[in-house]
């Protein structure tokens, strides 16, 4: 790529900018040390330290926070930690995998956008005929990863159809989402029970 010479604009703006700098002299600067409890660069007094240590991005200094590091529940256990809306004892044997699925929708290979209208439709018209228990499969998902600066979520149609489930329209007619038994695809499929039609 070759370079572009500099015009006499550019180098009287650079003159301005030289012009208007002040140097920083080294008296001023902050020794910094490492410290292993923080894991960063932090400022070598007690004092400093304390402060650093109490700091939350976006709140005023001296202000309390919550609890640290409130990550998300995996989806699996947000779906095990959803109480039980249908009789229990019917979803006992869900979770034994002795109730047959009246329905099957296989979603894999799908992407989001056909996803999304391809479930519900699906669950919708099972509804309309009167099936109670549908299958959905999701796949577990490919482990995508490439270690870039973003993580990258496995499985995402496995996170994703369970909160679809929760909106409407599906919202109105879904009365349990749980994962399916071993039998009927564990980890990579859900059972979701569906309302008796009115």
């Amino acid at each position: 790529m070759k370079r572009r010479r500099l015009t006499a604009e550019d180098h009287e703006l650079w003159d301005r900018v030289r012009a208007s700098a002040e140097p920083i002299e080294r008296s001023n600067l902050e020794v910094q040390r490492f410290d292993p409890d923080m894991g960063l660069p932090a400022p070598a007094t007690p004092k400093s330290l304390h402060k650093a240590s109490k700091a939350i991005l976006g709140k005023p200094a001296g202000t309390k926070s919550g609890p640290s590091h409130n990550l998300a529940p995996a989806i699996h256990d947000q779906i095990r930690q959803t109480p039980v809306q249908m009789d229990q004892k019917s979803f006992g044997k869900l979770k034994r995998g002795k109730l047959r699925p009246e329905g099957k929708l296989d979603l894999h290979g799908m992407t989001l956008d056909r996803a999304h209208p391809a479930l519900t439709g699906f669950v919708m018209n099972a509804h309309a005929s009167g099936k109670r228990l549908v299958l959905v499969v999701t796949g577990k998902g490919k482990q995508r990863d490439e270690g870039g600066p973003i993580p990258v979520r496995h499985g995402v149609l496995r996170h994703q159809v369970p909160q679809w489930l929760a909106m409407q329209p599906m919202k109105s007619v879904v009365l349990q989402v749980a994962q399916a038994h071993v039998s009927h695809g564990g980890g990579g499929a859900y059972y979701v029970y569906l309302r008796r039609q009115r």
